[in-house]
């Protein structure tokens, strides 16, 4: 675990596992909250499945701007069908 951490604060760029670490956050989440624009991440060229990676400058930015921390719930009810 120490390991980890200070392989963590020796690199600017980190993946999506090193990421949702750092935020204490599941990796899920993470993804998430790139597909809702809400952290900037860059996607790896040249790879059949998107690898992310992470800047720990990007991530401490995004944890400062409110729209991260109250995230919506994914809901696979239709709107129409919630409000009956």
């Amino acid at each position: 675990m120490r390991q980890q951490a200070s392989m963590i604060q020796s690199s600017d760029w980190l993946t999506a596992a090193e990421a949702a670490h750092y935020l204490r956050i599941k990796a899920r989440t993470l993804l998430l909250w790139v597909r809702q624009g809400k952290v900037k991440a860059f996607a790896l060229s040249g790879t059949s499945r998107k690898m992310w990676r992470f800047r720990r400058a990007d991530l401490d930015a995004a944890l400062l701007e409110a729209s991260v921390l109250p995230s919506e719930s994914p809901s696979v009810c239709p709107a129409e069908r919630m409000e009956q």
